[in-house]
């Protein structure tokens, strides 16, 4: 069973999948670390193209992300690294290659994934697809919190990456058109959690497995 978490920066995308992920002892998959790690690599080697980064992308996911077998886990993270993730991730060729990076993985057992395009490209045939949604004022407050940034440049950061993402050529950002749509402002985590949990439990139910 695949259970599909997608939607836009600061939605607590990650936080609710590693959540529902433990919670019915499904793999969780990171797809935007995939990018953050083409993002820091292309950063690192800039004559290097993205797509080429892609392609010879070795890189181990889990409680900690190394990239080449170093530990990149909080580096990907960085505001500079969100930015160009981002940028590298509206490029096609980055795509087709991170995006059959990630169905080779999904193409057995039950995970949890989250990103932008599980549910609209990458698993449209997901048992379950959730898009997480919050006000862009809260977004930003959640993301600096994380990040230990300023909310006003958070939030202006966001505004551009959000336009990015929504209004690329490829894959943009969108709810699947059977996507059941979750609004997390005022909800803490748990509850957040909890809601996707019985809605996976619900669909595992209806599909017999």
């Amino acid at each position: 069973m695949i259970v599909a978490i997608d939607g836009p920066a600061g939605a607590g995308k990650s936080t609710v999948a590693r959540g529902v992920a433990a919670a019915l002892g499904f793999d969780y998959l990171d797809s935007g670390a995939l990018y953050r790690c083409v993002a820091l690599a292309s950063l690192e080697q800039p004559g290097i193209s993205p797509a080429a980064h892609a392609a010879a992308l070795e890189v181990s996911l889990g409680e900690r992300v190394l990239l080449a077998g170093r530990d990149v886990t909080h580096a990907i993270r960085s505001p500079t690294v969100s930015a160009q993730a981002s940028v590298v991730a509206a490029d096609p060729a980055v795509r087709v290659a991170l995006v059959a990076r990630q169905r080779d993985l999904l193409g057995s057992g039950d995970w949890v994934a989250e990103g932008r395009d599980i549910g609209t490209v990458v698993a449209p045939a997901a048992e379950l697809k959730i898009f997480l949604e919050a006000s862009a004022q809260e977004r930003a407050a959640r993301r600096a919190r994380e990040i230990g940034a300023d909310p006003s440049e958070v939030a202006d950061e966001m505004r551009i990456r959000d336009a990015r993402d929504r209004e690329r050529d490829h894959s943009p950002l969108q709810a699947a058109p059977d996507a059941i749509v979750l609004d997390t402002g005022g909800l803490d985590v748990d509850e957040v959690v909890a809601r996707a949990v019985a809605l996976a439990r619900t669909a595992r139910s209806a599909g017999g497995r």
